[in-house]
């Protein structure tokens, strides 16, 4: 086999940890330059996708090349759940793609919104499941889709616990009543194990559908430790929670294996480096992610 035959995954990294502060998610306030040089200079060549409002894609796109990155699929979130936002949704979800588009971008994760106030505080355990609300979150979500996938964009499904779906048994519903041609599979090792689900039967499963991958490890006993104490979804994360791949429980090369020759995304995300600084944590990742693959094409 030539090295052009060779099918390799696209690899890029969420920079969430540059944003999480301890007042919260802050995206604004963060210096997004300084951010992307430290992305690149930890090994990274892409970068997940998320222009603030007024930052038009060419202005993104320079931002990102200035940094030596190309962009990574970024993530939709929305309220699906509530009927009367249906046709605004719609919208913004479009809008979105729209923008991926021009970034020269095919996939994006989309996901239920999180912080659910029940699933936050009892994560993981599919809470106050209701038929009828999921299947509002069904109806909006499959029109967002659909209009995303419109504008050249397939939105891949993001299950994460916290939000109206969480569990493998609400990601099959989802799967089971919409078509691949609007609607790929965005799985996240971390979110599927803290579930109770084993992410690489379940990419193993779905592998013809998966588009993108979220690429995090887990502490699998702080997770048992948290849903025995009843601790939050906060409280749990903030245990360190997440590691990057290969420090913790999750079967990452089974992860890899199941997904066989992928030429999709694998997003590092870890929300919380368990790690001094998040510069050190996407070294571990992006050094752990090249070792473990047969490159990166997202490199120009």
């Amino acid at each position: 086999m030539t090295e052009a035959s060779i099918v390799r995954p696209r690899v890029g990294v969420n920079p969430l940890p540059w944003y999480l502060t301890p007042h919260g998610f802050d995206p604004a306030g963060a210096d997004l330059p300084e951010i992307l040089r430290q992305v690149r200079a930890s090994g990274f060549r892409a970068v997940h996708a998320d222009p603030q409002p007024g930052v038009s894609a060419t202005e993104y796109l320079a931002l990102l090349g200035d940094a030596g990155l190309d962009p990574a699929p970024g993530y939709f979130q929305a309220k699906f759940e509530d009927a009367d936002a249906a046709a605004e949704i719609t919208e913004q979800a479009r809008v979105t793609a729209a923008v991926h588009a021009a970034l020269g971008l095919d996939r994006i994760f989309i996901a239920a919104q999180f912080g659910d106030q029940l699933r936050t505080l009892a994560p993981g355990t599919g809470v106050g499941y209701d038929p009828a609300r999921f299947d509002q979150v069904l109806a909006t979500l499959t029109r967002a889709a659909s209009a995303m996938a419109a504008e050249g964009v397939v939105p891949c499904l993001h299950q994460h616990v916290g939000t109206l779906v969480e569990t493998q048994e609400e990601t099959e519903r989802v799967l089971a009543a919409t078509d691949p041609s609007f609607l790929l599979l965005g799985p996240d090792t971390g979110h599927l194990t803290w579930a109770g689900v084993d992410p690489v039967a379940f990419i193993r499963q779905h592998r013809d559908r998966v588009g993108a991958v979220h690429l995090k490890d887990v502490h699998r006993q702080v997770a048992v430790d948290g849903r025995d104490q009843g601790a939050s979804y906060f409280e749990i994360t903030g245990r360190h929670l997440w590691t990057e791949p290969g420090r913790g429980d999750v079967d990452m090369d089974g992860v890899l294996a199941a997904l066989g020759d992928f030429d999709g995304w694998l997003i590092a995300e870890v929300d919380i480096p368990d790690t001094e600084t998040p510069l050190h944590s996407a070294e571990i990742s992006a050094r752990w992610i090249g070792e473990h693959t047969r490159g990166d094409r997202s490199e120009r």
